[in-house]
């Protein structure tokens, strides 16, 4: 026999009983019922029922035994009485009976609990994880994410990819976060970087030929930590190919995502990829409040300015007589209670507005009548005229932010997340995609006027160099997101392939030729050879395992994650170095400011 199984936890059945069968695994529970010992033993795979009594000869051994304790042991399969057959797991018809016993790894009281759901803070789950990941839905997750990875990789070698690895050391460049930099030993003073995606790398492959290109890519950002989002590293499908348009890079990732959702997805319902809607960044931000919109909620804002021109509601009148402004109305269905009406009214002032006016309409002895302080002040025909474009009824609210869109977009579209939630209006059982396109590639600096890229600084300027000679915040990218219930899970673009392009493209941005030959050099150059058209884009490994996990903190899918302060507590992360290790680096290490 197998110095330590013959059998995993979940593979005996009633076909073994009367076998004799070792298992390994761990204590998951003991219980104790009056001189007959029953311990759940669990693996990776299962749980299976050990039964021991006086008549064992390791009774005595196995009344030591405690939680989590690692054993081997030896034993014959019996069946269960029928009346104590437990069919939620496969081996709920058998227990195995004791005879010999060897305690491979003896445990300490323990910090936290792996049997049950107790909770526990984070940062104990965090500095005991090896424990924290026995637990059963951790356990799930983990597989999960694994399954998933290995699904996608199938999925693109089908679609005639194949998969390269890229530097893990390089240069520095400016991506839109932080890079986390690694002191050169060689060469003292200069410094490498982890690469924040494999960006520049992937084009290169493009340019060196090879059509289709993606990794499972470790990408790392010095970020401040969020629920959907890793503050260190994080895992990408990151793909590219060449000679494609924005649309052969949609029909190309859509099967590939849509097919993981439909696989592992628990039977929630994933709309067909080819139908996933292509909406503007303009249009997601008037009608969303947001670039990543949750289509499962139906409630679409809307401009409603024109009503309250002139109104007697002094404030908003007053709004839209400044430049760049306006208001926008929020529909409730259903939501036509004072109550609730107070209710987000509270939310607006938690999110740091004033409040948030509403108008809600009742019935009247048989008439639609609107009520709240908004309706009083601006009358009944401007009330009916806003009912009308809403499309709302007896029963129906619509709450209202106004001012530079900027200001309050955010918060109107955690308002309609909130609205859609709570009136029961969000479809749950679903996973709603939507491609987000046309970002604006530029954006000004309120306070300095100062022109900067918004978005990735790569994407091809949709109309090419003629577009660079106008408005520079009219210049629309070939760049898009894919956005699903609430989440980013992709981003992606068309790339700039033409250096004309792309030193104007810096240019406008205030970066001169030598700066971009700087910081760009290898690409720049690179793209002076013969460079084909190509795009990609790059998804989210954890957001994808996070959403089909139903898990609101990504943490909850990485199997050492670092904390809210970007620490590691189970091995001590980031740690002060050796002065040794600085002295041969040349570096020296300032103490904090004060």
């Amino acid at each position: 026999m197998h110095a330590y199984r013959s059998h995993t936890c979940a593979d005996l059945n009633k076909s073994n009983v009367g076998d004799t069968v070792r298992l390994s695994g761990w204590v998951h529970r003991v219980r104790d019922h009056g001189g007959v010992l029953f311990i759940d033993l669990r693996d990776h795979y299962g749980i299976t029922q050990l039964i021991c009594d006086g008549d064992s000869p390791v009774f005595a051994e196995v009344e030591k035994l405690r939680s989590e304790w690692c054993i081997r042991i030896d034993g014959s399969v019996k069946a269960r009485d029928e009346s104590l057959v437990n069919t939620k797991i496969p081996t709920g018809g058998i227990e195995v009976y004791i005879r010999d016993l060897e305690v491979l790894g003896a445990a300490k009281e323990l910090p936290l609990m792996v049997f049950g759901d107790q909770e526990y803070p984070e940062e104990t789950r965090l500095r005991y994880r090896y424990l924290d990941l026995r637990r059963e839905n951790m356990q799930r997750n983990m597989a999960l994410r694994s399954d998933v990875v290995a699904s996608i990789r199938k999925r693109m070698w089908d679609k005639a990819f194949r998969e390269y690895q890229t530097p893990i050391i390089t240069a520095s460049s400016p991506e839109g976060a932080r890079d986390f930099l690694v002191p050169s030993r060689l060469h003292p003073g200069k410094f490498y970087a982890l690469p924040q995606a494999p960006q520049q790398f992937k084009q290169l492959i493009m340019v060196s030929g090879y059509d289709k290109y993606f990794q499972i890519a470790p990408c790392f950002r010095d970020e401040d930590p969020r629920a959907d989002r890793s503050p260190t590293d994080f895992y990408q499908l990151d793909m590219e190919m060449s000679f494609v348009t924005q649309q052969d890079v949609f029909d190309t990732i859509s099967p590939v995502i849509g097919g993981i959702f439909e696989e592992f997805g628990g039977g929630r319902r994933v709309d067909d990829p080819a139908q996933w809607p292509q909406i503007s960044y303009k249009d997601a931000a008037l009608k969303y409040g947001t670039d990543k919109p949750d289509l499962r909620n139906p409630i679409e804002m809307q401009v409603v300015s024109e009503h309250f021109k002139g109104s007697g509601f002094a404030i908003f009148a007053k709004i839209l007589e400044q430049d760049g402004t306006e208001i926008r109305a929020i529909p409730a269905p259903t939501g036509g209670s004072r109550k609730f009406c107070d209710r987000m009214n509270a939310f607006a002032q938690k999110e740091g507005l004033p409040g948030m006016g509403y108008i809600f309409w009742r019935d009247k002895d048989g008439e639609v009548e609107a009520a709240g302080p908004l309706a009083k002040n601006i009358g009944p025909e401007r009330t009916e005229a806003i009912r009308q474009q809403l499309g709302l009824g007896v029963g129906d609210a619509a709450f209202f932010l106004g001012g530079k869109p900027k200001s309050f977009e955010a918060v109107a579209g955690r308002a309609r997340t909130v609205i859609g939630d709570e009136l029961g209006l969000t479809d749950k059982d679903r996973f709603a995609f939507a491609w987000i396109v046309d970002f604006p590639i530029y954006e000004k600096d309120e306070e300095t006027g100062a022109i900067d890229f918004e978005h990735n600084p790569f994407s091809m300027p949709q109309g090419g160099m003629a577009a660079l000679e106008g408005d520079p915040l009219d210049v629309r990218g070939y760049q898009y997101d894919l956005a699903c219930n609430g989440y980013e899970l992709v981003s992606g673009a068309i790339r700039n392939h033409k250096p004309e392009i792309m030193f104007k493209a810096f240019e406008i941005a205030g970066y001169g030729h030598d700066e971009v030959e700087k910081r760009f050099g290898g690409m720049v150059n690179a793209f002076q050879y013969g460079a084909p058209p190509h795009g990609g884009c790059a998804a989210g490994i954890d957001r994808i395992v996070m959403l089909l996990a139903d898990e609101a903190n990504i943490r909850e899918v990485i199997m050492f994650p670092m904390n809210q302060r970007a620490e590691d507590l189970m091995m001590g992360a980031p740690s002060e170095p050796m002065n040794e290790q600085l002295r041969e680096l040349r570096l020296r290490v300032l103490p904090p400011e004060a």
